[in-house]
């Protein structure tokens, strides 16, 4: 049956939504699978174990898999109030629109479907989700970090003109008995997570076989495998990846992955695991998707020094670089890596407040331009889309921020960054449930190591819109602990002290954040309301009561 809803047509047998003007929208399997279950059931309450269980039946996944669907789902539909896709507290989700059917004429033959192996045949549609294997979904899925990626000097960019590649994930061995059973449940994860991604063909060996076969009715040669062994050397997993050319036995890459043993629990320690793996990969395949790509190597040089000064506060170095840049891109209108780190560059400065209001709107202006320039040349490049969903985020564009992050997850679903200004998207739409938990999945990848600070922060920042000041304090004091030189996180610790009537801590935490930023004010510290929701402003508002209480002065 064509479910239609809201102007949308929602296609089983081509496992396709189209918009009111019949453009197509992408979305993966699973997403594609929750939708057609709300579709199925308008104007009823489905609980979270329902739709999991009917998504994804005998698998064990966590909540942040549902929640990311349901992320995808409102985008789609344009649904930033959640007028159609509403939470209902403590029960579940309600699809809240008038659903009407219509038969399908005669099935659209296999050949005709863009994505076969992602697809439900229309004989066995069901309404409560996907039949089939679970791996079957990874053949569709995983095509667009491996795929994009290996356009590199191997098979070189007509290849994914042609077909996506194909990668076999071959399972994680243990060095000891041991490890065995964290090796078995991080080779799951991994394959989950890379099955995510976009435009490549994912393999598995067959149950009892090292012989890696297609996850599908039509078995495939892998072009590519990936294997991987895991050590417990006590204070650590040791995990360390290959990826190998099946035709010549040819590494064309490895890299090694740690994760302390003592510091979580099991389960954390195997998501960082998969993650850490996952992300690297994503991105080194990314990139070598771009081979094709002229670069000019002083262009290169330019925008690795003007990099290196885009994270310091000097306003003078500041200029510099962007002089750099700016000259770089004279001699190379094109290149999209100047574009990008120029973009970057200036972004920073507006944030600095190192233009004036005017030159600061041209600025921006020209900004945003560069990096749709720069997107429509590279659109599927995780760099050019991370830098994107920043800037709209720093520009107020949440809506839109949300879209471009979820895009940049379609290439690397492990992207700590692209999930953490999904969540600063999130706040201030007033979306704080989503936020705390896109938050909190950044925090189980943890990549990179060095962004870490940055997603306990937002997690502290959510607990305090929802007024949950006891919750947000170890998230915050765990994010000074790694960064203690920013005055955000203290600022931010002092309200939450405050609202706990705690008010010495409180203006011990304030006193020291102004030492870190002195001059702030509350009005110098919050972002513009442009585009904001009521609901973030009034949880905002508490939160500048309680720094005023704590003797942070309003201007």
């Amino acid at each position: 049956m064509l479910l239609r809803f809201a102007g949308f047509e929602l296609d089983p047998d081509r496992a396709e939504l189209r918009r009111p003007g019949g453009e197509a929208i992408k979305l993966r399997p699973k997403t594609f699978a929750v939708l057609t279950l709300f579709a199925a059931n308008p104007g009823r309450v489905l609980s979270k174990p329902e739709l999991m269980e009917a998504v994804w039946p005998d698998v064990h996944v966590g909540d942040d898999s549902l929640f990311q669907c349901i992320r995808e789902i409102r985008a789609a539909l344009a649904d930033d109030d959640r007028a159609i896709v509403k939470l209902v507290s403590g029960r579940g989700y309600l699809f809240d629109a008038e659903v009407s059917t219509e038969a399908l004429g005669t099935p659209v033959p296999p050949a005709a479907v863009a994505v076969a192996p992602a697809a439900v045949p229309a004989k066995n549609w069901r309404p409560f989700g996907l039949s089939g294997p679970t791996a079957v979904a990874a053949i569709a899925a995983f095509a667009a970090a491996v795929g994009l990626a290996i356009a590199a000097p191997m098979f070189g960019p007509e290849l994914f003109k042609q077909r996506p590649p194909v990668i076999a994930v071959m399972p994680i061995t243990g060095s000891d008995p041991g490890a065995v059973p964290t090796a078995a449940a991080v080779t799951t994860r991994l394959t989950d997570g890379l099955a995510k991604i976009e435009n490549i063909r994912l393999v598995t060996p067959e149950a009892g076989s090292t012989s890696p076969q297609a996850a599908s009715a039509r078995p495939a040669p892998a072009d590519f495998i990936l294997s991987s062994e895991l050590q417990n050397t006590g204070p650590t997993w040791e995990l360390r990846a290959r990826l190998t050319r099946t035709a010549t036995r040819e590494v064309i890459w490895s890299a090694p992955v740690s994760v302390a043993i003592g510091e979580t629990d099991l389960s954390l320690q195997q998501s960082r695991l998969a993650a850490g793996l996952g992300h690297l990969l994503a991105l080194r395949l990314n990139e070598l998707a771009q081979a094709g790509v002229p670069t000019d190597g002083a262009a290169k040089v330019a925008v690795e020094q003007a990099t290196a000064q885009i994270n310091q506060t000097s306003k003078e170095r500041f200029a510099a670089a962007q002089a750099m840049l700016e000259k770089a891109l004279g001699d190379h209108p094109d290149n999209v890596d100047i574009q990008v780190a120029l973009a970057a560059l200036q972004l920073r400065g507006i944030q600095m407040v190192w233009y004036s209001p005017a030159d600061a709107a041209v600025v921006e202006k020209n900004a945003k331009a560069m990096l749709e320039r720069a997107l429509r040349s590279r659109p599927g490049s995780i760099p050019v889309l991370q830098a994107y969903c920043r800037f709209l985020n720093a520009t107020n564009e949440f809506t839109e921020s949300l879209v471009v992050c979820a895009r940049t997850l379609a290439f690397d679903p492990w992207n700590g960054m692209a999930l953490y200004h999904m969540g600063l998207a999130q706040l201030p739409l007033g979306r704080f449930e989503d936020a705390l938990a896109t938050f909190k999945q950044a925090d189980r990848y943890d990549t990179p190591e060095v962004s870490r600070w940055t997603w306990l922060l937002g997690a502290g920042v959510s607990y305090l819109m929802m007024g949950r000041d006891e919750e947000a304090l170890p998230w915050l004091q765990r994010s000074i602990a790694i960064t203690p030189a920013s005055g955000r996180p203290l600022v931010l610790l002092a309200a939450a002290y405050q609202r706990l009537g705690r008010t010495d801590e409180a203006n011990a935490a304030l006193a020291q954040a102004l030492k870190l930023r002195p001059g702030s004010t509350v009005s110098n510290i919050a972002i513009p309301t442009r585009n904001t929701s009521p609901a973030y402003i009034e949880a905002r508002n508490r939160i500048e009561q309680a720094l005023i209480a704590a003797g942070l002065p309003e201007r």
